[in-house]
């Protein structure tokens, strides 16, 4: 019998995105499955209620909020192991791949079978991420370089207000086509991994909350030799609805905190101190200024519903 493949996905009150990503995980193989949904500490009930009607799905409650990075390092630990090594409810895996996703994507027809089909092109691909649309049918730019200091500082400075500039547009390979190709990085919100790649860099960072986690993980894939591959030819649906819109000024406030340790952690020598105390400080001017500004939407927003 063909072992399952593993699904990890993290939930926190995921609402409605979560039947949806089940529903639709059916169309992307035709692989047998298990969903481990590593939970943060959902209060919606929304993950024990999938457990009743999909029973391919496991829940793996975590213990608290632990971020991304570190949930699914937890189910990793536990549901893909030697075949003789199993926990408890573990079925057996394939060791060979699996997949992490976020609850709020919807796949598309056979999304997976395609990235599993590119990894036996592509024998040193540690990651592959698909296409990733946006709830609009655009598609978002999840194939990325990694940010340079001058690209992505760039980026970061001007982009807000200067949507298409060069910086930005190299960073983000706005200007390619898409094709199948390595690429600096991928967007964690859906990644097929290879497991030998993922244990030769001990999974993701658990210092990263949220945000630049994936970065960091392209990043480090590439140091020890893997590669990050674009598949286009796999196409999901991201409804990016899960956690990120819950609280925007919190959500910039860590973008900004996880930016600074990644940069901070590629420069890290004793003389390239004042480099990085000039990078703590921009983040913070610039993190100021942004949630500042979230903030002021939120409460005029609030202002006009209280007026209706």
């Amino acid at each position: 019998m063909t072992p399952d493949l593993i699904v990890v996905t993290v939930t926190y009150s995921p609402g409605p995105h979560l039947d949806r990503f089940l529903a639709s995980l059916s169309h992307a193989t035709e692989r047998p499955t298990t969903i481990v949904m590593a939970d943060n500490g959902s209060t919606d009930g929304v993950p024990e209620e999938a457990l009743e009607r999909y029973p391919n799905a496991r829940l793996l409650h975590t213990g608290a909020n632990l971020g991304y990075g570190s949930a699914v390092n937890r189910a990793v630990r536990k549901y893909l192991a030697a075949e003789d090594s199993f926990e408890g409810d573990a079925p057996a895996a394939d060791p060979e791949f699996f997949i992490v996703a976020n609850p709020d994507v919807v796949w598309g027809p056979g999304s997976i079978d395609v990235l599993l089909e590119a990894a036996e092109r592509w024998p040193r691909a540690g990651s592959l991420g698909p296409l990733i649309r946006d709830p609009d049918g655009s598609i978002y730019p999840s194939a990325r370089h990694q940010p340079s200091l001058v690209r992505g500082g760039m980026h970061a400075v001007v982009g807000p207000v200067w949507k298409s500039n060069p910086w930005t547009a190299a960073y983000r390979q706005d200007r390619l086509e898409p094709s199948e190709r390595p690429v600096g990085w991928l967007s964690g919100s859906c990644l097929l991994l290879r497991r030998q790649a993922f244990d030769a860099i001990a999974g993701f960072d658990e210092r990263y909350f949220m945000y630049m986690e994936d970065v960091d993980l392209g990043d480090r894939l590439a140091g020890a030799g893997w590669q990050n591959v674009y598949v286009p030819s796999a196409e999901v649906l991201h409804d990016k609805g899960h956690s990120t819109g819950r609280d925007p000024a919190r959500n910039l406030a860590a973008h900004h905190t996880s930016t600074y340790t990644f940069l901070a952690d590629r420069h890290p020598r004793w003389w390239q101190a004042p480099l990085r105390w000039t990078i703590r400080s921009a983040l913070a001017a610039r993190a100021g200024l942004v949630v500042g500004n979230s903030r002021r939407k939120i409460a005029k927003r609030k202002g006009r519903a209280d007026d209706e």
